[in-house]
This record gives structure tokens, C-alpha cells and sequence, in this order.
């Protein structure tokens, strides 16, 4: 059974940092492209940052790029996303994904992504 398991999510006043870990089970993980996608309140979901199972590319939205950071460890089966200079308009549930495909997580394709995690909340002060 594939489980991704979000971590590290809660309360920051603007301008701080938080850093989000997804630990994986269930599934070859190397083999898997991950995202982090976010759902702020009322909101659709949107794509965040994506990594290849290799880690050798990175894909992010623009209003979070040169502010997030994502990585991943293939020896421990986790993604992190590492979140700086946090806004306001950060504030929302952040889920991780992995689909064997990464145009899947890079097309924000939800319906069509192999699994999610369950979600951890960010909330930014302002």
C-alpha cells in the first residue's frame, strides 16, 4: 500500500521559514516524479514545485521561485520543500504527489496523478 505522509507544516510569521518533508512508502521511489501542490481557502488547487525521480530537474510556479526549494532523498524515500521569505498568500494545505510521469504533475493533471498525500497546513502572519 503507497502512503505519502506530509510533515512539517504550521504557524510562521512573514518573512520566516518553514521546511516540508513527504516520506514515502509502498513504492519504488526513485522511479517517481514528486510535486508539491498547495489549496489555500476557497481556492483551487495549484501546482507548487515538482523534482524528477533523479532529482536532477526542478520545476516551480513563479510566484515562488528563488523562494522554494525542492529536494528529495532517494536513500531515505522523502521530498522536502523548502519554503523562505514566506507571505500571507502562502497560507494554505500543501499536498505532495507522485506520478510515475512528470508531465502529469507539471500539467497539474490532479485526476490523472498515481497518489497524494493527505496534506500539511501553512499558515504565514502577517
Amino acid at each position: 500500500q503507497v502512503q505519502l505522509v506530509e510533515s512539517g507544516g504550521g504557524l510562521v510569521q512573514a518573512g520566516g521559514s518553514l521546511r516540508l518533508s513527504c516520506a514515502a512508502s509502498g513504492l519504488t521511489f526513485s522511479s517517481y516524479a514528486m510535486g508539491w501542490f498547495r489549496q489555500a481557502p476557497g481556492k483551487e488547487r495549484e501546482f507548487v514545485a515538482a523534482i524528477s525521480g533523479n532529482g536532477g530537474s526542478t520545476y516551480y510556479r513563479e510566484s515562488v521561485k528563488g523562494r522554494f526549494t525542492i529536494s528529495r532523498d532517494n536513500a531515505k524515500n522523502t521530498v522536502y520543500l523548502q519554503m523562505n521569505t514566506l507571505k500571507p498568500e502562502d497560507t494554505a494545505v500543501y499536498y505532495c504527489a507522485a506520478n510515475r510521469a512528470l508531465a502529469t504533475i507539471l500539467r497539474a493533471n490532479y485526476y490523472g496523478m498515481d497518489y497524494w498525500g493527505k496534506g500539511t497546513l501553512v499558515t504565514v502572519s502577517s
